[in-house]
């Protein structure tokens, strides 16, 4: 009886250690501590990728907290995190999400920043996701159908100018353009040098022409301004004599002046014009009796 009593004492003393020891092993996986003097902070991220509640949050790489809690807001995620109370973060920190492992694990690195100003625990800080490999292959998978849009498109391209490339008759074109192409290069770089002391020469005229025509210019200034000067007053009075030419057609067909009455006068055109009939009857009279009997004046002239 009394042996059995130990036993049961000591299974009991087995139990309670392997308990403490499970709940040790857990709390510090879990990052669970009894102490109630801890840092919570809330961070923003655009997408966690799979970060989980309880997974670590580290300091530089060395394991100072955990993931509490998300909260989804709009098209960001709030994650609220636990801090040892030894951790010092500054107004600069940075945070972001990382990979853990190889297997696709998740944590949040702090870097504590270098600045005097601590860092306002009770504001919501903004962090940043950095690409994985899992979050890699998956935006390929994404991409899947476009990749092979493109390839399908560059592969048709490729076989495009394959084809085109392998033109027998392209290529001979093209020879044939790159060949006539150097024998104008060598006829133009002949002509070129045979032509040299020619081109030289009417270089050298030209220029001697453009300095003497500067020196004309320069020597003849003042006669040129004359002469333009003159023009400008010859310019001048001939836009007066049009000036007094149409104000004396327009008195002129305006009947204002003697030849305007003269001209345009309606009775004296009808005078000359019975005139001139008078005449040409009296001039058909006389050239029908000069072809006859001759000119016979029969008049009576009454004196008294």
């Amino acid at each position: 009886m009394k042996d059995q009593s130990k036993t049961e004492i000591k299974v009991g003393i087995m139990v309670v250690a392997g308990t403490l020891l499970f709940l040790w092993i857990l709390g510090w996986a879990k990052n669970f501590s009894l102490s109630a003097d801890q840092k919570y902070l809330e961070i923003k991220f655009a997408t966690v990728a799979g970060l989980e509640v309880g997974d670590p949050v580290t300091v530089n790489g060395v394991r100072k907290g955990s993931v509490e809690d998300f909260q989804i807001e709009s098209d960001d995620v709030i994650v609220r995190v636990k801090l040892d109370s030894d951790v010092e973060l500054k107004s600069d920190a940075t945070f972001a999400i990382t990979m853990l492992d190889l297997m696709g694990g998740k944590k949040i690195n702090i870097s504590p920043g270098k600045t005097s100003e601590n860092l306002d625990y009770n504001k919501i800080q903004e962090g940043k996701f950095n690409s994985d490999i899992p979050y890699v292959m998956s935006m390929f998978g994404r991409m899947q159908g476009d990749l092979t849009e493109i390839i399908k498109d560059v592969k048709v391209t490729l076989t495009s100018m394959n084809n085109y490339l392998t033109d027998r008759n392209l290529n001979e074109n093209v020879k044939k353009s790159v060949s006539n192409l150097k024998d104008l290069t060598f006829k133009l770089n002949e002509l070129i040098d045979q032509n040299k002391n020619e081109i030289k020469q009417i270089t050298s005229n030209t220029v001697q022409l453009t300095n003497d025509a500067r020196d004309l210019i320069r020597n003849n200034k003042e006669t040129l301004e004359n002469s333009l000067s003159e023009l400008q007053i010859v310019l001048s009075k001939s836009d007066s004599l049009l000036t007094k030419i149409n104000t004396f057609a327009d008195e002129t067909i305006n009947r204002k002046n003697n030849i305007g009455k003269l001209v345009y006068d309606e009775e004296l055109f009808n005078n000359l014009n019975g005139t001139l009939k008078d005449v040409k009857e009296l001039t058909h009279i006389l050239i029908q009796q000069l072809k006859g009997e001759g000119i016979n004046v029969d008049a009576k002239i009454d004196i008294f």
